[in-house]
């Protein structure tokens, strides 16, 4: 049995989880992005009397480590590695970008050959990543300045899934056949569920060393970016 806290302060709306082998013990919201802080150590207070599960008890804690919002990154990460010290429990970190996809991929009765979470970074910047159906990574995470001929090179080969809170953007300028967007849903069912088998494989973050994954820098990618 493994009893996990996990915690996500990576977009608008904040969650912190109670999860028993994957599966949801309770969760607690907060929607509104500027009170993460605020609401943080509240619902985990709150989550630990719902629950009665006390943080003693606990097999370890998981944070989404992003990319996502600056500021809630670096609330929900030093808040994860506080309690990780204080009570000496294994550190779990998990992708922004990984979660989504997963969601998508059990959430979604139809499998593509490509996955692409996108996740807004303002204007027309979004973070973004691609996968196949298995999970596995298939152009590793960046940041891309999206326009008509975004990920043309892919797309002229592969049906691809786009989601996430910048899929919307590129809803609206991309017309290609082979692009389909899709809502996130259940992200932190996902993110449970993931926890928990970083944490059955004993595949832990060195506290000590971690820190927030924000992709703050824009590069090209030749799979991720525009066609020339």
């Amino acid at each position: 049995m493994s009893l996990i806290l996990n915690i996500d302060t990576s977009a608008e709306t904040a969650t912190v989880s109670m999860a028993e082998n994957g599966m949801i013990l309770h969760t607690i919201m907060n929607a509104s992005q500027k009170d993460h802080a605020g609401f943080l150590h509240k619902a985990i207070h709150e989550l630990v009397q719902k629950t009665s599960v006390k943080l003693s008890l606990l097999d370890a804690i998981a944070v989404v480590s992003g990319p996502g919002s600056y500021t809630g990154l670096r609330v929900g990460m030093a808040s994860a590695k506080g309690l990780c010290f204080a009570l000496g429990k294994p550190f779990l970190t998990i992708d922004s970008l990984t979660i989504m996809t997963n969601s998508v991929i059990n959430s979604t009765k139809k499998a593509y050959s490509h996955y692409c979470p996108l996740i807004d970074a303002r204007r027309m910047e979004v973070f973004t990543a691609l996968f196949d159906n298995d999970l596995n990574v298939l152009s590793g995470p960046t940041s891309l300045l999206l326009d008509e001929s975004s990920f043309m090179d892919i797309l002229e080969t592969y049906q691809t899934c786009f989601f996430g809170s910048g899929a919307e953007k590129f809803q609206l300028i991309s017309r290609h056949k082979n692009a389909f967007f899709r809502p996130v849903t259940n992200f932190t069912t996902s993110m449970c569920r993931l926890s928990f088998e970083l944490f059955t494989a004993k595949k832990f973050t060195h506290l000590v060393d971690s820190e927030p994954f924000y992709i703050k820098e824009f590069y090209s990618s030749p799979d991720l970016g525009n066609k020339k």
